[in-house]
């Protein structure tokens, strides 16, 4: 008999290390982290994706790509129920929010564009899937990003004020737990140190910032990326690959080649210590909870810390694991969206009304 509580949430997120996977059970009052699973990212899919962005596609190679990813989601499904030995049709639903390709909430013409066919989720999984999260807020004028500072809400409300979420993924996202929830992408998070470090050292990361560390911070061009308009603007705001990528690190670093490989590296890991601190510097913080693969980044930890005198811990340290806390959110996005209730917003990305998030497949 199908368990009504029990959702899958898969999130695939701008870092392209992996696929999450989290079943959880969840109610009005809470959202339990039953098992949880990462599923691996094929290169030549990762590469592809990323040329995509870089603007090299056609109407088919996008068609294609859909496809794809939707079968490599369904893949990390069948083998995550298979693992822990699941039936499918014991979930009530999956939240999927698929692999955001291009980000553009501003403009004549917002959008939000993910990749990862829901009906291909639906088909091979048997699971009624629920995806397509993030254009009926920009549709109600919002930026359709980002929606974790929602879930951080249902989460952390109970710790009271003077609370704030850190989660550092490919970008990196701030919630601000108040009467009244602020969120917004404060800039990069891992995406461009770990670009630097694939281009340099042929590494996917820096594990525990080790590089990084080992270098030394060059104030000039840390200034000249500071000076971005994209850390000056206020919120709302978010954002994605499409702005922080290759490109943009090539043009900031046109007149400094003299700079060592590891200095560069120490400067982009000073470079998303100090966003996230101008971000939070002028707010009453006692508490920053972390989550993310950039919670693993020691040194970058150790960055936070001095230049904040609150608090720091992980979240695992209250008993949501910082890996899965993404995923998490989304098998909780799906289970508002099947109990067709709205998600408030406003405060957070700008829309102009709350709105039930998503589309429901199968």
């Amino acid at each position: 008999m199908k368990n009504s509580n029990t959702f899958i949430g898969v999130m695939s997120g701008t870092s392209l290390d992996g696929v999450d996977v989290a079943l959880c059970e969840i109610t009005n009052e809470k959202c339990k982290l039953l098992s949880s699973y990462e599923h691996p990212f094929d290169a030549d899919l990762k590469k592809e994706i990323l040329e995509m962005i870089a603007g090299k596609t056609t109407l088919k190679s996008l068609g294609e790509l859909d496809y794809k990813l939707g079968s490599l989601f369904a893949d990390a499904i069948n083998t995550f129920l298979k693992k822990e030995n699941i039936e499918a049709s014991s979930i009530r639903a999956i939240g999927l929010h698929g692999q955001t390709l291009w980000h553009s909430p501003e403009g004549d013409y917002p959008f939000s564009m993910q990749l990862g066919d829901a009906n291909i989720v639906c088909a091979q999984t048997q699971i009624q899937t629920v995806a397509d999260f993030r254009r009926m807020d920009i549709a109600n004028g919002g930026q359709g990003a980002p929606f974790a500072p929602a879930f951080h809400k249902f989460l952390f409300a109970n710790l009271g004020k003077n609370v704030a979420v850190l989660n550092i993924g490919g970008m990196a996202n701030i919630t601000i737990l108040d009467e009244e929830v602020l969120g917004w992408d404060s800039g990069c998070g891992n995406v461009l140190l770990d670009y630097w470090m694939s281009q340099t050292q042929l590494k996917p990361y820096d594990k525990d910032g080790e590089f990084a560390s080992s270098g030394t911070v060059d104030e000039t061009l840390l200034k000249l990326m500071l000076e971005d308009a994209y850390f000056i603007k206020k919120a709302p705001k978010s954002t994605g690959r499409e702005y922080f990528n290759a490109l943009w690190l090539e043009e900031k670093l046109n007149n400094f080649a003299h700079l060592s490989e590891k200095d560069v590296q120490r400067t982009l890991l000073e470079l998303t210590a100090k966003s996230i601190s101008n971000d939070l510097k002028d707010r009453d913080i006692s508490t920053l909870i972390v989550c993310g693969g950039g919670a693993k980044n020691t040194f970058l930890m150790q960055r936070l810390k001095e230049f904040h005198c609150c608090e720091i811990k992980r979240s695992d340290a209250l008993g949501v694991d910082s890996d899965a806390l993404e995923a998490m959110a989304f098998a909780w996005f799906a289970y508002k969206r099947v109990n067709a209730e709205s998600v408030e917003l406003c405060s957070i990305t700008g829309a102009k009304k709350t709105s039930q998030l998503g589309a429901i497949y199968g």
